[in-house]
């Protein structure tokens, strides 16, 4: 009930966000006359937006065979060897670009979530291996948070949801997801900051990860359960089959798709209700947008509130979902295929 209604909330939002736009484009007036920009503030960019100040990345792309090298954007077009097109780069001879390895905002905070996670574990590891917290009581917020945490993961996913011979070596996987996805999901709280995980392709590697450690570590009962189905009639496996098979795809597919849904419909609310004080401003004068703001303000500190609780749930609920699709590969069961093939 409460998703239905995000959803239908942020629809509005979005098509009362977006009306300035097309009423601009029916007058005839340039788009960056219209006050906010919504996708522009979600899609991936070429440069990190820092405090009153643009950071500009490399430019990486292979054209006809052949890598070229840039600092920035601006380097590739002053080159010549590149146009802009659409906002978009283009060869200038005319060819395609056959490969784009250009780093962005996005992947810059995906890195960002990764070296802090693994700055974060390698810090506490020498704390435990010098005895802190190993022969004596954790000293400090952050290591008991850290211990909390660890913990968590350890105990409530994966031993509750992978078989208890075999949970242990999954609970570095799974921690690192959860901290690393925790990063990058509180990253676009900050004014300048990107939410990583509102990027498809983000969410998309990561889910393929959890596909790749359920796959690799499926038993053999697992794959029997995938191909052959013990104690089920052969015309049964016909149907049975490619179901499953199909099933093992759209799991980590329903992975990144939540992950990537949610994170992207908060960090569009935000952006749309904060934006409301200059739609009004802008359709109805300085007055209204003042007023809006009375509302617009307190509701966006209150999203931002359950944006950093959306942002660990999610985290959360990824964590959990790898673990129960790991447990299920892993798990053998047992069969009573004669009895079965006997009574039909």
């Amino acid at each position: 009930m409460l998703q239905a209604f995000r959803r239908v909330f942020v629809s509005l939002l979005i098509f009362f966000c977006v009306t300035p736009f097309v009423k601009a484009a029916e007058t005839g007036e340039q788009s960056s006359d219209s006050p906010i920009d919504v996708i522009g503030k979600v899609v991936d960019h070429h440069y990190l937006a820092l405090p009153g100040y643009e950071l500009h990345l490399p430019r990486i792309l292979l054209v006809d065979g052949e890598w070229y090298f840039y600092a920035s954007t601006q380097a590739a077009l002053d080159s010549g060897a590149f146009v802009e097109e659409d906002g978009a780069l283009v060869p200038a001879g005319g060819s395609e670009i056959s490969l784009d390895m250009s780093i962005t905002s996005h992947l810059m905070y995906v890195w960002f979530g990764v070296l802090l996670t693994l700055w974060l574990t390698i810090a506490m590891a020498r704390r435990y291996k010098r005895g802190t917290g190993r022969k004596t009581e954790p000293i400090g917020w952050f290591q008991n948070l850290f211990e909390i945490t660890f913990v968590f993961v350890q105990d409530e996913i994966a031993q509750k949801n992978i078989p208890d011979d075999k949970y242990r070596k999954f609970v570095p996987y799974l921690f690192a997801v959860f901290v690393a996805i925790t990063f990058m999901n509180l990253f676009g709280l900050m004014p300048w900051g990107v939410t990583a995980t509102a990027d498809i392709t983000v969410t998309a590697i990561l889910a393929f990860f959890t596909f790749v450690i359920t796959q690799w570590n499926g038993s053999k009962d697992h794959w029997e359960h995938v191909f052959w189905f013990p104690g089920v009639p052969p015309l049964m496996r016909v149907i049975l089959t490619p179901i499953e098979i199909i099933g093992l795809f759209t799991k980590p597919f329903a992975l990144a798709v939540r992950l990537f849904a949610n994170m992207l419909s908060g960090k569009i609310m935000i952006i749309c209700i904060l934006g409301l004080i200059f739609i009004f401003t802008d359709l109805f004068g300085a007055a209204a947008g003042v007023g809006v703001s009375f509302l617009s303000v307190p509701l966006t500190a209150a999203l931002y509130i359950l944006k950093a609780f959306i942002g660990v749930l999610q985290a959360y609920i990824f964590t959990l979902l790898s673990a129960v699709f790991i447990g299920m590969a892993a798990e053998e069961h047992e069969h009573h295929e004669e009895g079965i093939e006997a009574h039909a």
